[in-house]
């Protein structure tokens, strides 16, 4: 990708050495620094390094606000952006969904964090349309891999940690050093106090939690027709309401509500007023069918799958899940008895195989399964829904996990058409 910069020595920048020329110049990042001397015989105009153009995106003209974490990074975000647009700010968003902007979807679904040259040409886009804020994921690969190089954050907030990505961090010790990695340094950070494994730097930093004292601390909350509670923040003590379900859900709205109070200059009770207003994001707890009750979910780490089955636990559960080929494989076995211990009924299918075969993955997930008596194992993705709500009986709830969203399935390295939503409607013919 070549950016046109005007008013400069060179036309272009780029971050692809394939790219340069007598009129581009290279940035240097922490990713590409093995291509350096490939941009150099391709007469790259000059080697710039990421962080010397910073000013030049207006990188330090909006506060960015980054939110980690192994659940949650999406709705938080999301909620955030829908409550500092409520307010009256102008906003951008960065993520798993996209890039928004003031209400408007400018790029469809990406990394959760692009790459490092990428980010910043999204801000200067936000600073030319008069944004504030710009609120984005960041990933664990990304902390690795300093795609967040020379960002300065207003603010960043840690949801959780637990096991997913062992496929590229190789243990869980090295996975938890990388997201707490992100809060050492004395900049402003909203920590979850409720989560045992976060470490960070002490001096600016604020939290949030349900069962701990915290700065914002839910005192009480209800999960009946969606969710309220009351949070307190020193004598300060403000009721909300929230149409999403769930208790997680409660930590992502208290995160989203601490946040917003901590990087604007409105009180607790402007904010709250504007939480009912948020939605929710789709295909997160996204109820495809009232009758029968089929919901639709990301979550696809056996914590992620434990908090959505637990929000439904009044219920009777029959889950359809798989888990992605090429990904961890130490976490399959965990989703396997997560489902088990939580289902009436399982349904193993196909996920985004990628370059696995399906049934040795299926074969993880099963290792982790003690009795198999309630398990069906279906490959195809589609007929296993089919048999999940061909077997649906009375108030019982048919709960579609991994894929949220996605509107394909990855096999191989092809993207097909398959969204878990649109096969219920057909299936269900409506």
């Amino acid at each position: 990708m070549k950016i046109e910069l005007p008013e400069q020595p060179y036309k272009y920048i780029t971050e692809n050495s394939q790219e340069c020329g007598a009129d581009t110049a290279f940035v240097l990042t922490a990713q590409n620094q093995k291509y350096l001397e490939n941009a150099k015989a391709n007469g790259a105009h000059s080697i710039i390094n990421i962080k010397d153009i910073a000013e030049l995106f207006g990188v330090n003209k909006i506060k960015i606000i980054g939110i980690t974490g192994t659940n949650g990074k999406t709705t938080t975000a999301s909620a955030i952006y829908s409550f500092l647009l409520d307010l009256g700010y102008k906003v951008a968003m960065q993520g798993t969904r996209g890039l928004f902007m003031n209400d408007k979807i400018c790029e469809g679904k990406t990394l959760t964090t692009p790459s490092v040259l990428n980010t910043y040409l999204h801000i200067y886009q936000a600073v030319q349309a008069g944004c504030e804020y710009f609120v984005m994921e960041v990933s664990s690969h990304a902390l690795v891999q300093r795609r967040i190089e020379g960002l300065k954050f207003e603010l960043k907030i840690l949801t959780n940690i637990t096991q997913d990505h062992l496929d590229y961090h190789k243990t869980i010790e090295e996975y938890i050093a990388v997201k707490n990695g992100f809060f050492q340094d004395e900049g402003k950070k909203l920590i979850n106090k409720d989560e045992p494994k976060a470490a960070f730097n002490f001096k600016n930093a604020y939290t949030y939690g349900i069962e701990n004292p915290a700065t914002y601390r839910l005192m009480a909350y209800s999960l009946n027709d969606g969710s309220s509670g009351i949070i307190q923040h020193f004598q300060e003590i403000v009721p909300f309401t929230a149409s999403l379900h769930g208790f997680f859900n409660l930590y992502n709205l208290m995160a989203a509500i601490s946040a917003t109070h901590l990087v604007t200059d409105k009180t607790l009770e402007e904010i709250a007023d504007v939480v009912d207003n948020f939605a929710g994001v789709s295909g997160r707890m996204e109820q495809v069918c009232a009758t029968p009750n089929v919901i639709v979910d990301f979550a696809h780490t056996p914590d992620g799958m434990q908090q959505v089955l637990n929000a439904l636990k009044e219920k009777e559960l029959i889950v359809v899940f798989g888990a992605g080929g090429d990904r961890d494989t130490l976490k399959r076995p965990i989703m396997g008895r997560v489902a088990a211990s939580l289902a009436k009924k399982v349904f193993i299918t196909s996920d985004n195989p990628r370059n696995e075969d399906p049934q040795v993955i299926i074969n993880d997930i099963l290792s982790g399964i003690a009795d198999k008596n309630n398990v069906v194992v279906e490959l195809n993705r589609k007929k296993a829904i089919e048999l999940a709500l061909e077997s649906q009986e009375d108030e019982e709830v048919v709960v579609i996990l991994g894929k949220g969203d996605e509107s394909y399935q990855i096999i191989y390295d092809q993207q097909f058409p398959f969204d878990d939503r649109e096969i219920v409607r057909e299936l269900l013919n409506i």
